[in-house]
């Protein structure tokens, strides 16, 4: 393989996998920019969308947990990916709103750190009943064989040839579109409508908003809503390329928290930035040294907040 296709591949690579941060992190910033609020849960968000999305694609086999002793030995609704990337931000967005109302809402004026424990604890509670549910086994989320759109038939699996990069897998690109166009709609939302109007307005001076008489709290939770939804699709569409495991949702979490501090808290594209680094520092150190793939996104989370504490594309004014 030549030097031009070692590195097409790790591109393509770091944005696939920046993808999936990419789709978790803005929920976060938008969450932390917006409300102040330090949402250690949301990768229990995104564990809820990967096992729904699991048993509405598939009916999956469980030989571990209590399903299994309570006689549940099959489970899953069979319906298809697609349904499963409709269905599961619904519902994870309606998670959202009730978070949001009973959890976040009493805590936005409390500490940090009384934030950061509620939501730390609240996540190793959904992981462990995950654990308890499903057992501690993985299980392989099967990527999509082909859709119709109408009269077009799409080929979601199997390889394709690219040029310079040579063959790949097919979802790996479907992944990154499917990002591509979550995070236009997110961005035309919050840049180009009245409710995005009213969250970059909090995000600068929440107290201003409601002194000029804006009720912030029908937005507030919306953001919520919004971010949750975020993170159930991420956990749909990561759960096609990783095991599903009652961990994963604390494996995403931390580069995730590192996507927001270092494209700024509240920035989208920030988000965006901070994701694409992410991941290529990834798939870069995966291929030349394996053994520091982890320690090197610490690394440039260092060096860039050295550089720019508030992130690259943050401002001094919403950095919590």
């Amino acid at each position: 393989m030549s030097i031009v296709s070692q590195l097409a591949t790790i591109l393509l690579n770091g944005l696939q996998q920046g993808a999936i941060y990419v789709l978790v992190a803005i929920g976060l910033s938008i969450i932390l920019g917006t409300l102040k609020f330090v949402n250690f849960a949301h990768g229990a968000l995104y564990l809820i969308g990967t096992y729904l999305g699991l048993l509405i694609t598939l009916n999956i086999t469980i030989s571990d947990g209590k399903l299994a002793e309570w006689g549940y030995g099959q489970v899953g609704l069979d319906l298809g990916f697609l349904p499963a990337l409709v269905i599961v931000p619904i519902i994870v967005f309606g998670v959202g709103l009730l978070m949001e109302r009973f959890i976040a809402r009493p805590f936005y004026d409390r500490p940090d750190t009384d934030q950061i424990l509620l939501t730390f604890g609240l996540a190793i509670v959904v992981q462990e009943a995950f654990k308890i549910l499903f057992g501690g086994q993985s299980y392989n989320f099967a990527r999509p064989a082909q859709t119709s759109l109408g009269p077009i038939e799409l080929q979601l699996s199997g390889p394709i040839d690219l040029p310079l990069v040579g063959t790949i897998g097919i979802w790996r690109l479907y992944v990154i579109a499917i990002t591509a166009v979550l995070v236009a709609l997110v961005y035309l939302l919050i840049e180009y409508t009245d409710f995005g109007l009213v969250v970059r307005a909090g995000t600068r001076d929440a107290e201003m908003v409601r002194l000029l008489g804006v009720k912030i709290t029908r937005p507030y939770l919306m953001v919520f809503g919004v971010g949750a939804a975020l993170a159930g699709i991420a956990g749909v569409v990561g759960g096609t390329l990783y095991a599903v495991n009652p961990n994963i949702g604390m494996e995403v979490l931390v580069p995730s928290f590192l996507v927001v501090v270092i494209g700024g808290v509240g920035s989208i594209r920030g988000a965006v930035v901070g994701g694409i680094l992410i991941g290529l520092t990834l798939s870069s150190l995966v291929a030349v040294a394996p053994q520091w793939s982890q320690v090197g996104i610490y690394v440039l989370a260092a060096i860039i907040l050295l550089a720019r504490p508030q992130g690259l594309l943050g401002s001094e004014e919403v950095v919590p």
